[in-house]
């Protein structure tokens, strides 16, 4: 069962490198993917749990030409982490873009998301969230747990 939880306040170095948080890394384990997310976020996904999304999309029909290219447009998104010797990933230029990070934009929020972690720049994040605190029954509310 994934415990992905908690924010991490973190910084690109110059080469756009980064550290997934020691927690979240745990969790995700040694091979882990990233792909494009919703709301301008990075998704960063476990071996295991890119098996399961990929085992519910192979059933899509490929005479349903507006959910293939919903396939298409998640599964070429997906990229295999690799580290460095100090455990350094490097955010690709591609994943950068849809994060809506410019070329000096090096504060990053990591969250846990469950089954996921996320991966967003500051202001993005910042912006994505700034009415939590005064909506934070509703959201919680639309959880229905």
């Amino acid at each position: 069962m994934f415990m992905l939880t908690g924010e991490y306040n973190h910084q690109l170095d110059a080469k756009n490198r980064m550290r997934i948080p020691a927690k979240l890394k745990k969790e995700l384990g040694d091979e882990y993917y990233f792909a494009k997310g919703s709301n301008h976020c990075i998704y960063v996904f476990s071996k295991e749990t890119v098996e399961q999304q990929f085992e519910s999309l192979k059933d899509i029909k490929l005479s349903d030409l507006e959910r293939q290219k919903s396939v298409r447009a998640f599964a070429k998104s997906f990229v295999p982490a690799v580290e460095d010797g100090q455990g350094r990933v490097i955010l690709s230029p591609e994943l950068r873009k849809h994060a809506n990070m410019d070329k000096d934009d090096k504060e990053l929020v990591i969250c846990g998301a469950v089954t996921r972690v996320e991966i967003w720049s500051k202001k993005v994040y910042d912006e994505y969230f700034n009415d939590e605190d005064e909506d934070y029954d509703n959201l919680i509310s639309m959880l229905d747990i």
